[in-house]
């Protein structure tokens, strides 16, 4: 495993040097790039999001592409459209932005549900339809959506089945004082994204992703403390609707990555432990009368993790 964590350190230490002290959440994005997964940042304006798309894209040498979701975007603005050519005498498909390896949909909440409908297909089944036409994604595909979760005036809330499409959720959060320093101090002549280099190929991140998938082991007890997690969320009181099947192949997933990415080849409980509340958060619908009592999501993951027994560490042999 010494050449995945020699790839995520190669990456960790370039998009450090423009996103600040935020390693631990630089290190979520990437273990959804090595997932395959996309990613919902739901997080105040000005605290690095959109650079922290660029970064990575940077880092990797892929083709970074960017969506300003607004209430007046169409379906057709996102996935492409079919266009008539007089020369030729027939239609000719023009890609829309989604087409990428890199996608930042910046304030997904901002667009209709009906245009929000039209990344469903992308991000799931990694195809676009147009006008009966299928087409595939590049790879590697990645969707990086952001969202403000304190201003609502002008929004239309993801449904449930859109943020099931999303590996995780997560929040970068206000830098330190420090930390808030340095960037003063790197930013002063240049922004430091200008000066990102590739680091790593698209080669080697498709080759990361099939080594995670094939060579990673997952002992039987570790597959049935995930299940159990997912399982006990749909009978919890407090929860009206829990994680589906979907989010227990992320939480398997992305507990595969972090190993690898931590230079294992196997998956331990913390693995899971550390990556259950950004996997399976956001699929879990809160009861109305929990709501009264302020119990979020997350404290309901973290009260299920805290109630199931922990597998033994079991290493293959």
């Amino acid at each position: 495993m010494q050449n995945v964590q020699d790839f995520a350190e190669n990456i960790l230490g370039n998009v450090e040097r423009v996103i600040v002290g935020k390693r631990a959440e630089v290190e979520l994005v990437l273990v959804a790039l090595v997932c395959q997964g996309h990613v919902l940042i739901e997080d105040v304006p000005g605290v690095g999001k959109t650079v922290l798309a660029k970064a990575i894209a940077k880092s990797i040498g892929c083709i970074f592409k960017r969506i300003q979701f607004t209430p007046d975007l169409l379906p057709s603005d996102v996935t492409g459209v079919s266009v008539y050519n007089q020369k030729t005498g027939g239609f000719e498909f023009r890609p829309g932005p989604i087409i990428g390896q890199i996608v930042l949909t910046d304030e997904i909440n901002r667009a209709t549900p009906k245009t929000q409908s039209a990344l469903l297909e992308c991000m799931e089944e990694r195809q676009i339809s147009v006008d009966g036409v299928t087409r595939a994604m590049p790879v590697p595909f990645l969707v990086l959506a952001t969202q403000n979760p304190i201003e609502y005036e002008g929004t239309f809330p993801l449904p449930e089945a859109q943020l099931d499409r999303f590996l995780m959720r997560i929040s970068l959060g206000y830098p330190n004082k420090q930390d808030e320093l340095t960037v003063l101090e790197r930013q002063q002549v240049i922004h430091p994204i200008d000066q990102i280099q590739r680091v790593v190929s698209v080669e080697e991140l498709v080759e990361i992703q099939q080594v995670v998938r094939r060579d990673i082991y997952v002992d039987p007890s570790i597959r049935n403390y995930v299940v159990s997690i997912v399982a006990t969320t749909r009978q919890h009181p407090d929860v009206y609707l829990g994680a589906s099947p979907r989010g227990s192949l992320a939480l398997f997933r992305t507990s595969q990555a972090r190993a690898a990415l931590e230079g294992r080849d196997y998956v331990i409980p913390d693995d899971v432990k550390a990556l259950a509340q950004p996997t399976l958060a956001h699929r879990i619908i809160v009861s109305p009368s929990a709501r009264i009592r302020n119990v979020s999501s997350a404290t309901i993951v973290s009260e299920i993790l805290e109630s199931l027994p922990v597998p033994g560490n079991q290493i293959r042999r």
